[in-house]
């Protein structure tokens, strides 16, 4: 279980880093469909929760698992892709030199100002995550942070993924002709 664990969760934590560099540029440019877009990608890195969970099943347990036993291991896969993205946002600022929270207050002033929103709310915004982005300076608070992005996402995968696949009459395993 633990190589399957490994296996998957590593794949699955290279798509979703690389999903999340492309995506940050996407999102600079597109607002809230680049954040649509960037769970997307997390969902698409996901289904490696659900292949390493069927391989487990199949390979390892001879077509039948339980659905807690399924949870589990979906759950690690889950945490080891979660464990990447965390790692690959620090990379990230690490790289830009912790510029994201002021890039991103300074655009989304300008967008509220853009769309006619009163000063009062401009400032009140500003005020916010001013405090935001003096807790964000913190790693393990940023670390907690973005964990919070990814982790209610690889937990809904690894349950759902568990519930189908507790039924060994969904996607049974092919079996060699011969």
């Amino acid at each position: 279980m633990g190589r399957i664990i490994a296996v998957y969760g590593v794949i699955a934590g290279v798509v979703v880093a690389v999903g999340m560099f492309i995506n940050i540029n996407f999102v600079a440019s597109y607002g809230a469909m680049g954040m649509v877009a960037g769970y997307l990608s997390m969902l698409f890195a996901l289904i490696f929760v659900f292949v390493g969970v069927k391989r487990y099943r199949d390979v390892h347990l001879g077509g039948v698992i339980r659905f807690w036993k399924a949870v589990g291991v979906g759950i690690g896969i889950g945490l080891v892709a979660s464990l990447f993205y965390v790692f690959s946002w620090e990379v990230y600022m690490w790289r830009t030199g912790g510029t994201f929270m002021a890039e991103y207050i300074a655009r989304t002033v300008e967008d509220m100002r853009a769309a006619g929103k009163s000063a009062a709310e401009v400032a009140k915004f500003s005020a916010d995550m001013g405090a935001m982005a003096e807790q964000y300076k913190n790693p393990l608070f940023r670390m907690a942070l973005t964990l919070t992005e990814i982790l209610p996402v690889a937990l809904l995968v690894a349950f759902v993924s568990a519930a189908l696949l507790r039924k060994s009459s969904f996607m049974p395993a092919i079996q060699p002709r011969g």
